[in-house]
């Protein structure tokens, strides 16, 4: 595991990021910690524990997710994809919005299914199920009007400056969504094991997860058909983040986060992006040689 810890930290150090990560195989319990209990700003993988905290409402009869919402266009939060992206009036059910929310990271349909449950359910729902360091303070509308608000009227510019990105209170940990990467790979092992849902919505939440249509992150460590990638992305200024589950064909699977910062305030860095896959899966690789059975003599 030694050997897997340098290689993290050099992944991370050469990709120009710092980086925390938790990996875990979900049946044994074996581990990978690099920072896993290090207080990380979640961004949108806490969608996950948006979704989680849904279907825990569905399963206690208290929603249907066929149920419908508006969305008119003069009302939506702003972000490049699904809703958000979008011109006309929407009226979708729940579970759209949901599948929105998770597949394409969709701002707008997040606050739609947060304008039904409340953040405080959001909040419940992680703590139910013993996240105790896992916590939403930020509607994706408020956090991103933080951002404005901390950066300033040139705000598109101001961005590139590291000064204004060390007041930004969506970039801190004590005042934005937060968690640790080991809370997040225990919601993940719960949906996995059906502990943090009924089967029923356990199968609809791994689902969506499974059809996340980011491959540049997570999913670029695992290049393999028979491997089965299902996550969910973060991303703020410097942050790039995933959480997600892998699982191999012979029934192993294997819970990841990992959460970096990059020194580089630049929008687009492919080499901060493909660590995530790249630092997950020399951990995954890590936990399956301790599994795997002795060479015969």
């Amino acid at each position: 595991m030694n050997h897997a810890l340098r290689r993290i930290a050099a992944a991370f150090a050469e990709a120009g990021v710092s980086g925390r990560l938790h990996a875990v195989d979900i049946d044994s319990g074996t581990e990978i910690d690099a920072g896993a209990d290090h207080p990380v700003v979640t961004a949108s993988v806490h969608k996950l524990c948006l979704l989680v905290a849904l279907h825990q409402h569905a399963a206690a009869g208290r929603l249907d997710l066929t149920e419908l919402v508006e969305c008119p266009p003069a009302d939506r939060t702003a972000g490049p994809t699904g809703l958000a992206a979008m011109l006309d009036p929407v009226r979708m059910s729940l579970r759209d919005a949901a599948y929105l929310m998770t597949a394409v990271s969709d701002n707008a349909a997040a606050d739609l299914l947060l304008a039904r449950i409340g953040l405080d359910a959001v909040n419940e729902a992680t703590a139910r199920l013993g996240l105790t360091r896992t916590r939403a303070v930020h509607t994706f509308r408020s956090l991103f009007a933080t951002v404005r608000e901390d950066a300033g009227p040139d705000a598109a510019r101001a961005l590139a400056d590291p000064q204004v990105l060390g007041r930004l209170r969506a970039l801190d940990p004590a005042r934005s969504n937060r968690s640790t990467p080991r809370d997040m790979t225990r919601l993940l092992a719960a949906v996995w094991r059906d502990e943090a849902c009924t089967p029923e919505h356990g199968a609809a939440i791994r689902r969506l997860l499974g059809l996340q249509v980011w491959p540049h992150r997570m999913a670029a460590g695992f290049p393999f058909d028979d491997v089965h990638v299902a996550g969910k992305t973060g991303s703020l200024p410097t942050v790039r983040n995933e959480v997600g589950v892998i699982e191999y064909p012979d029934g192993g699977r294997y819970a990841v986060a990992v959460f970096t910062r990059a020194a580089n305030p630049a929008a687009t860095l492919p080499a901060a992006d493909a660590v995530i896959g790249t630092t997950a899966r020399i951990a995954v690789d890590a936990l399956r040689a301790r599994q795997a059975p002795p060479e015969p003599a």
